[in-house]
């Protein structure tokens, strides 16, 4: 008896040793081994960016470190995709997204490596290359996560995706990865996470968004035809320039007078393009919209409604053929799964401590992130800050709007960013594989 109750000593020690072993998120320790490398990617990727669905090079070198760290790795996923995959046992799968495309921007921050890489698109136009919308940050943080789990493969179980996917910004690369068979030809993920950094907060925050995080876009293309003649006589005619502008100032009331004040919506005309000359009226007026909601029947809505009142307005002047009206691409609303955001947060909290995980807003910007809970899983995509806190803290005391995404000056802190990214994103991951 006496021995049993040793033996039932022992394995309730060896348990509490092996609770309190549990790997809940990384140590600085850790981190700090990683960073030289990861910063060095980082370095990498932000001097050599490529742009979307030509992302041959930025696809090899993650491919390349992926392989490196002993992940099963496939290239050519969707286009210029890569899919890293470290099995580890029984447990759920957790896949993280990050973006490999850059923009045609001319970069203008005077870092040390700063990108001077210049290509021609699609159109074959010679135009600047720049990382403006953190991408290479995203990469890297990734690859600090895929490291410290190879690294730690004792100290947790299940299966992890790293996923580069080309063409964020042409909102196309989540469904060509998909349509591939990122969820069929790999394993199905349980939940998916991304990280996206923000000017809106400074290095070592991040925020968060429970729901409807971004919205769906929708680019939509109009001609308006009419019938051309003489600018002196117009009487002849019928102005397609005239019909378009009653056609853009009735698309207001869309927003203003037909949609629900609770659900946000946007109906932006962006390019209007019409004529060749001051008195010569033309036969067509092209315009180029951005259209943007939360909800898919306020999006249904919407596009229904442009081209009801194109197709009014130039019925009301007379024109002769309805106006063409497509739908040229389009994304959905990024929603984050409430309850699995919740699990992070609460975790996050633990970590970087409550007043450095604070609730943000839902912006009207886009990202195709959207794509993989549109396909049933579970998702979170949380905002990194990537401002100096220095220099946000002067900022917000005298209102100067700092670059943010986009812009020829978005230069994100690169070590606390880093950092920062890599200890959100491996805690979040090692929440999602513990239950």
């Amino acid at each position: 008896m006496k021995i049993l109750l040793l033996l039932l000593a022992s394995l309730a020690f060896a348990t509490t040793l092996f609770a309190a072993d549990a790997w809940r998120a990384p140590t600085p320790q850790q981190i700090d081994a990683v960073y030289p490398q990861m910063r060095a990617l980082y370095e990498d990727l932000h001097r050599n960016p490529e742009l979307s669905l030509h992302e041959e090079k930025t696809s090899a070198t993650i491919a390349d470190q992926l392989r490196r760290l002993g992940y099963e790795v496939t290239t050519n996923v969707g286009g210029t995709g890569v899919v890293g995959v470290l099995k580890n046992g029984s447990g759920p799968t957790v896949m993280i997204r990050a973006e490999l495309d850059a923009l045609p921007v001319l970069e203008k921050t005077q870092l040390a490596y700063a990108s001077h890489a210049i290509t021609h698109n699609d159109q074959g136009v010679e135009v600047p290359i720049m990382h403006a919308c953190g991408h290479d940050l995203h990469m890297s943080v990734g690859m600090g996560t895929a490291a410290l789990l190879a690294q730690n493969k004792d100290r947790w179980h299940g299966t992890f995706m790293y996923v580069g996917q080309p063409a964020e910004e042409r909102i196309v690369g989540a469904s060509a990865m998909l349509k591939d068979g990122l969820f069929t030809r790999f394993p199905r993920p349980d939940f998916v996470f991304a990280i996206h950094d923000t000017s809106f907060a400074p290095a070592g925050k991040v925020a968060y968004v429970a729901g409807y995080a971004s919205s769906n876009a929708d680019s939509v293309d109009v001609t308006i035809y009419g019938k051309g003649g003489h600018g002196s006589a117009p009487q002849v005619t019928i102005d397609p320039i005239v019909i378009a502008a009653r056609t853009i100032l009735a698309w207001q009331t869309i927003v203003s007078r037909e949609n629900n004040p609770q659900d946000p919506a946007v109906v932006t005309v962006g390019t209007i393009h019409g004529g060749t000359k001051n008195n010569i009226i033309p036969d067509d007026v092209k315009l180029q919209l951005t259209v943007r909601s939360y909800k898919d029947d306020v999006r249904k809505h919407l596009l229904a409604a442009i081209e009801r009142i194109a197709d009014a307005e130039a019925a009301a002047a007379g024109a002769e053929k309805k106006p063409k009206v497509e739908v040229v691409e389009g994304v959905s609303a990024v929603y984050n799964d409430p309850k699995v955001t919740q699990r992070i947060v609460s975790v996050l909290e633990g970590v970087l401590g409550k007043d450095n995980v604070v609730q943000g807003a839902p912006i009207m910007a886009s990202d195709d992130f959207a794509e993989y809970g549109r396909a049933g899983v579970p998702a979170v995509m949380l905002s990194l800050g990537a401002v100096n806190p220095a220099k946000f803290e002067v900022a917000e005391k005298s209102g100067e709007a700092l670059p943010g995404p986009h812009s020829s000056l978005f230069a994100p802190d690169a070590e606390p960013s880093l950092k920062t990214g890599i200890l959100v994103e491996t805690s979040a991951v090692l929440e999602l594989l513990g239950k």
